[in-house]
């Protein structure tokens, strides 16, 4: 797609993996004890594509030149195995030690392995350079948000002024590999009671303030756009910050998931950008929040 927008980008929702799982997502899978990422992130489509590619960090860099994204933020996964958390965090240090003026990340946990390893994993991530928590998923992990050893997650995240993303799922979305209920009402109490933690929550938060408008006073609660052409069609852009104010919205892609299958083979990032700029996104969707977020 050739490219009509002139701004700067900063992709707020990436996704990146370790050479020996893009070379065999589902054995990589299958040996760490994940059997969820697998489903939703090895699986095929009827006509034998994946869902999405497996790229390099070379090649994540070179699809970045092409969209004109001058940054991204590496999420995590919200896995089930505290090795494989740990695995992907020191990953992301890597790449970022390498590529500091394109790649930022943040680490992911899993609070069931012990409260003690989960915060001495958090430590040791800030200490390498990552920026954030999440995607983390609660729903999808197998704890509940309101216990202790969680409640001393976000208290860490917050005494180091990180950002905790949150994977959310749409009540009126369609069924999929791996999809799993995230009660709106969750999103709400955590928010309610960390309000000093800033909160994204991804893939438009599943339309949870047009739906519970009390989520416009809870000024800790942000919202991506991540995966949005497989959610919602295009009228969602305007639908949304009609009602959420601007500053709320961080761009994000869901990069390498494939969001527009029916017409792309592949992943990238260009079409969703386009779709936005069309919609008339102003840059404080596009890049300001998220300099102002993380702090760039």
């Amino acid at each position: 797609m050739a490219k009509f927008w002139t701004m700067r980008v900063i992709d707020s929702h990436v996704h990146l993996y370790p050479p020996d799982a893009n070379r065999d997502p589902s054995g990589w899978a299958d040996l760490r004890g994940e059997p969820m990422w697998a489903a939703m992130c090895a699986r095929r489509r009827k006509d034998g594509r994946g869902v999405q590619s497996f790229p390099s960090v070379d090649e994540l860099l070179a699809e970045m030149d092409r969209a004109s994204v001058e940054r991204v933020i590496l999420l995590g996964w919200y896995w089930h195995q505290h090795g494989t958390c740990s695995g992907q965090n020191r990953f992301y240090a890597k790449c970022v030690r390498a590529h500091p003026d394109r790649l930022s990340a943040f680490a992911t946990v899993q609070p069931l392995c012990g409260i003690e390893t989960t915060l001495a994993e958090m430590k040791q991530a800030a200490g390498e350079g990552l920026i954030g928590l999440g995607e983390l998923s609660p729903h999808s992990q197998g704890y509940a948000i309101d216990t202790p050893d969680f409640g001393a997650v976000l208290a860490q995240a917050t005494e180091m002024n990180w950002t905790v993303t949150f994977h959310v799922t749409d009540p009126n979305s369609r069924n999929y590999a791996g999809r799993v209920e995230t009660p709106f009402s969750d999103f709400l109490q955590l928010a309610r009671m960390y309000p000093r933690t800033r909160f994204i929550l991804a893939h438009w938060g599943g339309l949870l303030p047009l739906r519970h408008p009390e989520a416009l006073e809870l000024d800790n609660l942000f919202y991506d756009t991540a995966a949005s052409p497989l959610l919602y069609d295009d009228t969602v852009w305007r639908r949304f910050l009609t009602v959420v104010p601007a500053e709320r919205v961080l761009f994000g892609s869901d990069f390498p998931l494939n969001v527009y299958p029916k017409t792309s083979a592949n992943s990238e990032m260009s079409q969703l950008i386009a779709e936005a700029v069309m919609a008339g996104m102003p840059s404080t969707v596009m890049r300001r929040n998220a300099e102002k977020t993380f702090g760039f």
